[in-house]
Protein backbone atom coordinates (compact mmCIF):
# COMPACT_ATOMS: atom_id res chain seq x y z
CA UNK A 1 0.00 0.00 0.00
CA UNK A 2 1.26 3.59 -0.64
CA UNK A 3 -0.16 7.14 -0.03
CA UNK A 4 -1.23 9.13 -3.22
CA UNK A 5 -2.68 12.47 -0.91
CA UNK A 6 -3.79 13.34 2.49
CA UNK A 7 -6.18 16.00 3.62
CA UNK A 8 -6.65 17.28 7.14
CA UNK A 9 -10.21 18.28 8.09
CA UNK A 10 -11.42 20.25 10.77
CA UNK A 11 -14.36 19.44 13.47
CA UNK A 12 -16.60 22.49 14.13
CA UNK A 13 -16.16 23.67 17.30
CA UNK A 14 -19.86 23.32 18.01
CA UNK A 15 -20.17 19.35 16.81
CA UNK A 16 -16.41 19.05 19.04
CA UNK A 17 -18.19 20.17 22.17
CA UNK A 18 -21.14 18.11 21.30
CA UNK A 19 -18.64 15.06 20.97
CA UNK A 20 -16.58 15.89 24.25
CA UNK A 21 -20.25 16.14 26.47
CA UNK A 22 -21.04 12.44 24.34
CA UNK A 23 -17.98 10.15 25.17
CA UNK A 24 -18.30 11.50 28.98
CA UNK A 25 -21.46 11.03 31.57
CA UNK A 26 -22.86 14.21 31.24
CA UNK A 27 -26.24 15.23 32.38
CA UNK A 28 -26.30 17.30 29.30
CA UNK A 29 -25.78 14.85 26.47
CA UNK A 30 -29.13 13.09 25.56
CA UNK A 31 -30.22 10.35 22.55
CA UNK A 32 -31.25 13.61 20.07
CA UNK A 33 -27.63 15.05 20.55
CA UNK A 34 -26.14 11.23 19.70
CA UNK A 35 -28.48 10.90 16.64
CA UNK A 36 -27.99 14.15 15.32
CA UNK A 37 -24.05 13.96 16.00
CA UNK A 38 -23.92 10.60 14.53
CA UNK A 39 -25.40 12.62 11.29
CA UNK A 40 -23.27 15.98 11.36
CA UNK A 41 -20.22 13.73 11.71
CA UNK A 42 -21.19 11.70 8.90
CA UNK A 43 -21.77 15.20 6.86
CA UNK A 44 -18.35 16.05 7.69
CA UNK A 45 -16.50 13.17 6.79
CA UNK A 46 -18.23 13.05 3.15
CA UNK A 47 -16.91 16.62 2.97
CA UNK A 48 -13.40 15.63 4.08
CA UNK A 49 -13.51 12.86 1.33
CA UNK A 50 -14.76 14.92 -1.24
CA UNK A 51 -12.45 17.93 -0.58
CA UNK A 52 -9.67 15.38 -0.67
CA UNK A 53 -10.18 14.17 -4.16
CA UNK A 54 -11.26 17.47 -5.12
CA UNK A 55 -7.77 19.22 -4.24
CA UNK A 56 -5.75 15.48 -5.27
CA UNK A 57 -7.74 15.82 -9.05
CA UNK A 58 -9.06 12.07 -8.16
CA UNK A 59 -12.17 11.17 -9.91
CA UNK A 60 -14.89 10.12 -7.34
CA UNK A 61 -15.64 7.07 -9.90
CA UNK A 62 -11.83 6.07 -9.79
CA UNK A 63 -11.78 5.20 -5.60
CA UNK A 64 -13.59 1.06 -5.25
CA UNK A 65 -14.41 2.52 -1.30
CA UNK A 66 -14.24 4.67 1.32
CA UNK A 67 -13.14 2.86 4.91
CA UNK A 68 -14.34 5.15 7.88
CA UNK A 69 -13.20 4.69 11.24
CA UNK A 70 -15.74 7.04 12.84
CA UNK A 71 -16.03 9.32 15.91
CA UNK A 72 -15.38 6.68 19.42
CA UNK A 73 -17.42 7.61 21.32
CA UNK A 74 -17.59 4.97 23.87
CA UNK A 75 -15.16 1.94 24.07
CA UNK A 76 -15.80 -0.22 26.64
CA UNK A 77 -14.68 -4.42 26.20
CA UNK A 78 -14.57 -4.76 30.27
CA UNK A 79 -18.55 -4.49 30.66
CA UNK A 80 -20.74 -7.65 31.11
CA UNK A 81 -22.10 -7.06 27.64
CA UNK A 82 -18.73 -5.46 25.64
CA UNK A 83 -19.24 -2.72 23.34
CA UNK A 84 -17.65 -0.32 21.29
CA UNK A 85 -19.77 2.56 19.57
CA UNK A 86 -18.17 4.64 17.08
CA UNK A 87 -20.31 7.40 15.00
CA UNK A 88 -20.60 9.03 11.41
CA UNK A 89 -23.30 7.79 9.51
CA UNK A 90 -22.06 5.66 6.68
CA UNK A 91 -25.42 6.09 4.82
CA UNK A 92 -24.53 9.64 4.26
CA UNK A 93 -20.78 9.01 3.59
CA UNK A 94 -21.66 6.70 0.66
CA UNK A 95 -24.62 9.18 -0.52
CA UNK A 96 -23.13 12.47 -0.20
CA UNK A 97 -19.56 11.04 -2.27
CA UNK A 98 -21.21 8.45 -4.61
CA UNK A 99 -18.36 5.81 -3.19
CA UNK A 100 -19.36 3.07 -1.63
CA UNK A 101 -18.56 3.42 2.66
CA UNK A 102 -17.20 0.44 4.94
CA UNK A 103 -17.90 1.27 7.98
CA UNK A 104 -18.25 -0.31 11.72
CA UNK A 105 -15.05 -2.11 11.78
CA UNK A 106 -15.19 -3.56 15.54
CA UNK A 107 -17.76 -5.11 16.75
CA UNK A 108 -17.71 -7.99 14.91
CA UNK A 109 -15.08 -8.84 16.88
CA UNK A 110 -16.88 -8.07 20.01
CA UNK A 111 -18.91 -10.80 19.20
CA UNK A 112 -16.36 -13.17 18.65
CA UNK A 113 -15.13 -12.35 22.57
CA UNK A 114 -12.63 -9.91 21.22
CA UNK A 115 -11.93 -6.43 22.45
CA UNK A 116 -12.50 -4.52 18.82
CA UNK A 117 -9.29 -3.15 19.38
CA UNK A 118 -5.97 -2.40 18.75
CA UNK A 119 -7.19 -2.98 14.50
CA UNK A 120 -4.00 -1.27 13.34
CA UNK A 121 -1.50 -4.75 14.00
CA UNK A 122 -2.89 -6.39 10.71
CA UNK A 123 -2.03 -3.41 8.61
CA UNK A 124 1.01 -2.78 10.68
CA UNK A 125 1.90 -6.61 9.70
CA UNK A 126 1.86 -5.98 5.83
CA UNK A 127 3.67 -2.57 5.75
CA UNK A 128 6.31 -3.11 8.19
CA UNK A 129 7.68 -6.46 8.90
CA UNK A 130 11.15 -7.45 8.06
CA UNK A 131 12.38 -10.76 7.92
CA UNK A 132 15.78 -9.14 8.75
CA UNK A 133 15.02 -7.83 12.50
CA UNK A 134 12.11 -8.41 15.16
CA UNK A 135 10.33 -5.12 14.94
CA UNK A 136 7.45 -3.49 17.04
CA UNK A 137 5.46 -0.60 15.81
CA UNK A 138 4.14 2.07 18.71
CA UNK A 139 1.17 4.45 17.95
CA UNK A 140 0.66 7.12 19.55
CA UNK A 141 -2.97 8.45 19.20
CA UNK A 142 -4.74 9.56 22.23
CA UNK A 143 -4.23 5.95 23.55
CA UNK A 144 -0.62 4.38 22.82
CA UNK A 145 -0.76 0.97 21.63
CA UNK A 146 2.03 -1.41 20.58
CA UNK A 147 1.88 -4.23 17.95
CA UNK A 148 5.19 -6.64 17.77
CA UNK A 149 6.44 -8.17 14.40
CA UNK A 150 8.65 -10.88 15.04
CA UNK A 151 11.11 -11.39 11.97
CA UNK A 152 10.02 -15.17 12.10
CA UNK A 153 6.62 -15.71 10.49
CA UNK A 154 6.90 -18.51 12.32
CA UNK A 155 5.76 -16.18 15.50
CA UNK A 156 2.72 -14.72 15.58
CA UNK A 157 2.34 -10.70 15.36
CA UNK A 158 0.43 -9.55 18.24
CA UNK A 159 -0.35 -6.02 19.77
CA UNK A 160 -2.32 -4.07 22.61
CA UNK A 161 -3.25 -0.91 23.81
CA UNK A 162 -0.23 -0.05 26.71
CA UNK A 163 -2.04 3.02 28.48
CA UNK A 164 -2.48 6.51 27.34
CA UNK A 165 -0.57 8.24 25.10
CA UNK A 166 -1.39 11.89 24.05
CA UNK A 167 -4.51 12.06 25.46
CA UNK A 168 -4.20 12.71 29.20
CA UNK A 169 -1.55 15.36 28.29
CA UNK A 170 -3.53 17.09 25.62
CA UNK A 171 -6.50 17.37 28.26
CA UNK A 172 -4.28 18.90 31.02
CA UNK A 173 -2.64 21.50 28.90
CA UNK A 174 -5.97 22.49 27.17
CA UNK A 175 -7.34 22.94 30.89
CA UNK A 176 -4.68 25.27 32.02
CA UNK A 177 -3.39 26.92 28.82
CA UNK A 178 -6.29 26.04 26.50
CA UNK A 179 -3.82 24.62 23.78
CA UNK A 180 -5.11 21.49 21.99
CA UNK A 181 -1.84 19.63 22.64
CA UNK A 182 1.68 20.51 23.87
CA UNK A 183 3.96 21.28 20.79
CA UNK A 184 7.09 19.62 20.74
CA UNK A 185 6.16 18.43 24.02
CA UNK A 186 7.67 21.77 25.09
CA UNK A 187 5.54 22.47 28.68
CA UNK A 188 6.24 19.27 29.66
CA UNK A 189 10.11 19.52 28.99
CA UNK A 190 9.97 22.80 30.86
CA UNK A 191 9.76 21.06 33.95
CA UNK A 192 11.03 17.71 35.75
CA UNK A 193 8.34 15.02 36.64
CA UNK A 194 7.36 13.82 39.87
CA UNK A 195 9.13 10.11 40.10
CA UNK A 196 6.55 9.73 43.24
CA UNK A 197 3.39 10.58 41.13
CA UNK A 198 5.14 8.91 37.86
CA UNK A 199 4.79 5.78 40.16
CA UNK A 200 1.30 6.04 41.39
CA UNK A 201 0.37 6.35 38.26
CA UNK A 202 1.81 3.45 36.74
CA UNK A 203 0.26 1.12 39.39
CA UNK A 204 -2.85 1.98 37.35
CA UNK A 205 -4.43 -1.87 37.31
CA UNK A 206 -4.70 -1.66 33.27
CA UNK A 207 -0.97 -0.64 33.44
CA UNK A 208 -0.67 -4.37 35.48
CA UNK A 209 -3.04 -6.41 32.98
CA UNK A 210 -1.71 -9.20 30.86
CA UNK A 211 -2.97 -8.08 26.89
CA UNK A 212 -5.13 -8.56 24.94
CA UNK A 213 -6.53 -5.56 26.49
CA UNK A 214 -7.65 -2.07 25.10
CA UNK A 215 -8.94 1.00 27.00
CA UNK A 216 -9.87 4.35 25.88
CA UNK A 217 -11.10 7.81 27.46
CA UNK A 218 -13.57 6.24 29.63
CA UNK A 219 -10.55 5.63 31.89
CA UNK A 220 -7.78 7.79 31.27
CA UNK A 221 -9.67 10.86 31.42
CA UNK A 222 -9.50 14.43 34.02
CA UNK A 223 -11.59 12.56 36.49
CA UNK A 224 -9.29 9.73 36.56
CA UNK A 225 -6.45 12.21 36.93
CA UNK A 226 -8.44 14.32 39.65
CA UNK A 227 -8.17 10.91 41.87
CA UNK A 228 -4.45 10.68 40.83
CA UNK A 229 -3.49 14.45 42.18
CA UNK A 230 -5.20 13.97 45.17
CA UNK A 231 -2.33 13.77 47.20
CA UNK A 232 0.11 15.83 44.68
CA UNK A 233 -1.70 19.72 44.84
CA UNK A 234 1.55 21.31 45.77
CA UNK A 235 2.85 20.53 42.22
CA UNK A 236 2.48 23.26 39.44
CA UNK A 237 0.68 22.36 36.04
CA UNK A 238 3.80 22.15 34.11
CA UNK A 239 5.07 19.84 36.68
CA UNK A 240 1.99 17.82 36.22
CA UNK A 241 2.54 17.66 32.41
CA UNK A 242 6.35 16.25 32.68
CA UNK A 243 4.78 13.84 35.20
CA UNK A 244 2.22 12.65 32.33
CA UNK A 245 4.78 12.65 29.50
CA UNK A 246 7.05 10.07 31.67
CA UNK A 247 3.86 8.50 32.40
CA UNK A 248 3.02 7.41 28.93
CA UNK A 249 6.59 6.90 28.25
CA UNK A 250 7.29 4.38 30.96
CA UNK A 251 3.92 2.59 30.45
CA UNK A 252 4.89 2.01 26.69
CA UNK A 253 8.33 0.89 27.68
CA UNK A 254 7.09 -1.58 30.09
CA UNK A 255 4.98 -2.87 27.81
CA UNK A 256 7.92 -3.44 25.39
CA UNK A 257 9.98 -5.16 28.28
CA UNK A 258 7.36 -7.34 29.45
CA UNK A 259 5.84 -8.78 25.95
CA UNK A 260 8.19 -7.92 23.28
CA UNK A 261 11.70 -8.11 24.96
CA UNK A 262 13.30 -9.33 21.36
CA UNK A 263 12.56 -6.37 19.58
CA UNK A 264 15.28 -4.77 18.02
CA UNK A 265 13.78 -1.38 16.46
CA UNK A 266 10.68 0.49 17.21
CA UNK A 267 9.07 2.20 14.73
CA UNK A 268 6.85 5.03 16.13
CA UNK A 269 3.37 6.96 14.29
CA UNK A 270 0.52 8.72 15.52
CA UNK A 271 0.80 12.19 16.68
CA UNK A 272 3.17 11.69 19.38
CA UNK A 273 5.75 10.76 17.14
CA UNK A 274 5.88 14.85 17.27
CA UNK A 275 6.41 15.08 20.80
CA UNK A 276 10.54 15.52 20.81
CA UNK A 277 10.35 15.16 24.59
CA UNK A 278 8.47 12.31 24.74
CA UNK A 279 10.91 10.56 22.16
CA UNK A 280 13.71 11.68 24.02
CA UNK A 281 11.85 10.17 27.27
CA UNK A 282 10.92 6.67 25.57
CA UNK A 283 14.94 6.58 23.62
CA UNK A 284 16.23 6.43 28.09
CA UNK A 285 13.93 3.69 28.75
CA UNK A 286 14.92 1.54 26.08
CA UNK A 287 18.18 2.51 25.39
CA UNK A 288 19.13 -1.22 23.24
CA UNK A 289 16.22 -0.33 21.05
CA UNK A 290 16.31 1.50 17.83
CA UNK A 291 14.13 4.00 17.35
CA UNK A 292 12.62 5.38 14.12
CA UNK A 293 9.74 7.45 12.55
CA UNK A 294 7.13 5.68 10.30
CA UNK A 295 8.35 8.17 7.61
CA UNK A 296 11.65 6.58 7.20
CA UNK A 297 9.87 3.29 6.06
CA UNK A 298 7.91 5.38 3.67
CA UNK A 299 4.91 6.50 5.81
CA UNK A 300 4.26 10.28 7.56
CA UNK A 301 3.48 9.26 10.97
CA UNK A 302 0.32 11.45 10.54
CA UNK A 303 -1.57 8.80 7.89
CA UNK A 304 -0.77 5.14 9.07
CA UNK A 305 -4.66 5.32 10.81
CA UNK A 306 -5.90 6.10 8.31
CA UNK A 307 -4.35 4.05 5.44
CA UNK A 308 -5.08 1.10 8.19
CA UNK A 309 -9.00 1.91 7.97
CA UNK A 310 -8.36 2.23 4.27
CA UNK A 311 -6.49 -1.65 4.04
CA UNK A 312 -9.30 -2.92 6.58
CA UNK A 313 -12.06 -2.11 4.16
CA UNK A 314 -10.45 -3.48 1.41
CA UNK A 315 -10.13 -6.63 3.37
CA UNK A 316 -13.81 -6.58 3.50
CA UNK A 317 -14.38 -5.93 0.30
CA UNK A 318 -12.49 -8.61 -0.27
CA UNK A 319 -13.62 -11.06 2.32
CA UNK A 320 -10.62 -11.23 4.32
CA UNK A 321 -10.34 -11.34 7.68
CA UNK A 322 -9.68 -8.10 9.43
CA UNK A 323 -8.59 -8.99 12.34
CA UNK A 324 -5.89 -10.40 14.22
CA UNK A 325 -7.54 -13.21 17.10
CA UNK A 326 -3.80 -13.15 19.08
CA UNK A 327 -4.67 -9.43 19.21
CA UNK A 328 -7.54 -8.49 19.97
CA UNK A 329 -8.56 -12.29 21.91
CA UNK A 330 -11.40 -12.82 19.09
CA UNK A 331 -12.05 -16.91 18.66
CA UNK A 332 -11.36 -16.79 14.98
CA UNK A 333 -10.45 -14.26 12.19
CA UNK A 334 -13.31 -12.28 10.51
CA UNK A 335 -14.14 -10.29 8.04
CA UNK A 336 -15.19 -6.58 9.90
CA UNK A 337 -17.17 -3.91 9.00
CA UNK A 338 -20.80 -3.12 7.60
CA UNK A 339 -20.88 -2.28 3.95
CA UNK A 340 -23.22 0.62 2.66
CA UNK A 341 -23.40 0.82 -1.31
CA UNK A 342 -23.34 3.90 -3.18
Amino acid sequence: PRLVASHSHDIPRQLREKLKLLCRDSDLASIDMLGEADCEMGELLADAANTLLSSANISHESVVAIGSHGQTIRHRPDLPHPFSMQIGDGNRISYLTGITTVCDFRRKDMAAGGEGAPLAPAFHQQVFHSPEENRAILNIGGIANLTSLPASTDKACFGFDTGPGNGLMDAWIHTHKQLDYDRNGAWAASATADHRLVKQLMSDAFIQQAPPKSTGKEHYNLDWLAKQLTDFSHLSPQQVQASLCEFTSQSIATGVSQHMPDSQRLIVCGGGAHNYHLMDSLSKQLPEMTISSSEEYGIHPDWVEAMAFAWLARQTLQAKPGNLPAVTGASRPLVLGAIYPA
